[in-house]
């Protein structure tokens, strides 16, 4: 091949093709691709082939299809007929919700201009508060949402294990000394591991929160589903709800499905003091809270007794290794914590965060994990 010919417009076109067979071949997706193909000889139709395979295809089904493309594509060749009676189901690309890509006769130059202002627009939406976006912007924050890890806070184990530097493994090295006829051939050492600390989330859903309450909740399942073993979740409005069960479900929409039936309190009032001193005396008092990383998220308003409030987040803190308070209305100019519940929060907190965008979302992560 020339060096002068450029490869890339004729592969962003097929990886159009294959959004047209099926594929959910969107921008990250079409960027992977386009980087593996710099990296292999593009006049090798097997490196080719595998590039795209590799980068291009999400699971098993999508095989076929990517063969059918790939033969028409690249080598003019008819597609072979499928046995199955059954059309292949259609599938919408990723940013298909915030761009409005025309399969039929798009340009390369036009494929390259979409790539980027999705990429813009992704980035936009990160920084968006969550309570003003339009219907397709959810519907693409919750893609996004399904993307995040937790990697789970460290806290160092009880139990010793073997180690290059440390403590002396006195048995051990005697052992290896009886076997080596008494001479100390290699010295061993054990130390204390580390093991994923706990992380709770209690989360607000009181009407004030409701703007936020699902875009919280897929928060939440991304979170368990990362740790599922280290993860607690409870809501919190007038009555306290566990869902750690209903969000170890692999698939998003069904774990929300579960939880919003097991949530009786939906877009009611707010006691936090109440349902905290529920969770300590049910839950948290027994272990689940001791050494645990936990957050709360709530806007502050409370119509019961802050001063309850105030004094089951000191008990708490004495139980928590730290505890962390979300406030939508924090990343606003201008906020001051002046909201009763808040106010009497503070002292015993150990950080208050904004949770109002992805970005604030992501920055939370961090900070559970330096926790």
């Amino acid at each position: 091949m020339s060096d002068t010919l450029d490869p890339l417009p004729g592969l962003v076109g097929f990886a159009a093709a294959l959004r047209e067979a099926g594929l959910p071949a969107d921008a990250q997706r079409v960027q992977a691709y386009l980087g593996a193909v710099r990296a292999v000889d593009v006049a090798d139709p097997d490196q080719l082939y595998w590039a795209g395979r590799l980068t291009l295809c999400a699971e098993p089904d999508d095989l076929p299809r990517y063969d059918d493309a790939f033969a028409a594509w690249f080598t003019a060749k008819e597609p072979r007929r499928r046995r199955s009676m059954m059309p292949p189901k259609p599938r919408q690309a990723t940013m298909a919700a915030l761009t409005d890509v025309a399969g039929n006769g798009s340009s390369p130059e036009r494929e390259d201009e979409e790539l980027k202002v999705a990429a813009s627009d992704t980035e936009v939406l990160r920084h968006r508060d969550i309570s003003a976006l339009t219907a397709a912007e959810r519907e693409h924050l919750r893609e996004l949402m399904a993307t995040l890890r937790l990697e789970p806070p460290q806290r160092r184990s009880m139990r010793s294990r073997p180690t290059r530097s440390g403590r002396l493994d006195v048995p051990k090295v005697l052992r290896a000394m009886r076997a080596a006829g008494g001479e100390p051939i290699r010295l061993a050492y054990r130390g204390r591991g580390r093991r994923p600390r706990r992380v709770v989330l209690l989360i607000d859903v009181s009407g004030s929160m409701t703007p936020y309450a699902d875009a919280l909740l897929r928060f939440a399942h991304a979170v368990t589903r990362a740790a599922p073993a280290t993860t607690e979740v409870f809501t919190v409005g007038t009555r306290l709800t566990r869902l750690s069960r209903q969000l170890r479900a692999r698939d998003p929409q069904e774990a929300l499905t579960a939880a919003s039936r097991a949530v009786p309190d939906f877009a009611g009032g707010t006691r936090l003091g109440e349902t905290l001193r529920a969770f300590l005396d049910r839950w948290g008092q027994r272990g689940l809270a001791r050494r645990a990383v936990v957050v709360l998220f709530s806007d502050g308003w409370e119509r019961g007794d802050a001063s309850l409030l105030g004094e089951q987040l000191a008990r708490l803190r004495r139980l928590a290794h730290a505890v962390l308070w979300v406030n939508p209305h924090a990343g606003r100019d201008g906020y001051a914590p002046v909201q009763s519940g808040i106010a009497a929060a503070l002292p015993h907190l150990d950080l208050l965060l904004a949770g109002h965008s992805l970005a604030t979302l992501e920055e939370l992560l961090m900070e559970v994990r330096r926790a």
